[in-house]
C-alpha cells in the first residue's frame, strides 16, 4: 500500500512564495508519474503539475512561468515550488502518483492535502 504526505501549505501574501513537498511511502514512486493538483470547495479538483517517471513536465497554464515541480527518487520526494502567488492560487493541494498521468490519467493514490492560502 502507498501512502502520500504532502507538508508546506501556509499563509503567505500575495507575491509570495511557498514549497511543498509530498513523501510517499512505498517501492513504486521512481517508475511512476507523479503530479500536483488543487480543488476549491464546489469545484472540480484540477491539474497543477506533473512530472513523469523520465522527469518529464507538464503544468497547468495558469501557473506556468510561477510554479515548478521536481521529484527527488532518492527520497521518494516529490516538491512543488510556488511564487508570484496570487489570492487565485488559494485551494487545498494534493499529491497523486499513478500511471500515465502526463496523458490525463487518474492518479492511484492521492495525498491528504495541504491547504495553501494567499492573501490580498
Amino acid at each position: 500500500q502507498v501512502q502520500l504526505a504532502e507538508s508546506g501549505g501556509g499563509l503567505v501574501q500575495a507575491g509570495g512564495s511557498l514549497r511543498l513537498s509530498c513523501e510517499a511511502f512505498g517501492s513504486i514512486f521512481s517508475g511512476s508519474d507523479v503530479g500536483w493538483y488543487r480543488q476549491v470547495p464546489g469545484k472540480e479538483r484540477d491539474l497543477v503539475a506533473i512530472m513523469t517517471s523520465g522527469f518529464r513536465p507538464k503544468y497547468a497554464l495558469s501557473v506556468k512561468g510561477r510554479f515548478t515541480i521536481s521529484r527527488d527518487n532518492a527520497k521518494n520526494t516529490v516538491y512543488l515550488q510556488m511564487s508570484s502567488l496570487s489570492p487565485e492560487d488559494t485551494a487545498d493541494y494534493y499529491c497523486g502518483l499513478g500511471q500515465h498521468l502526463f496523458y490525463g490519467g487518474v492518479p492511484d493514490y492521492w495525498g491528504q492535502g495541504t491547504n495553501v492560502t494567499v492573501s490580498s
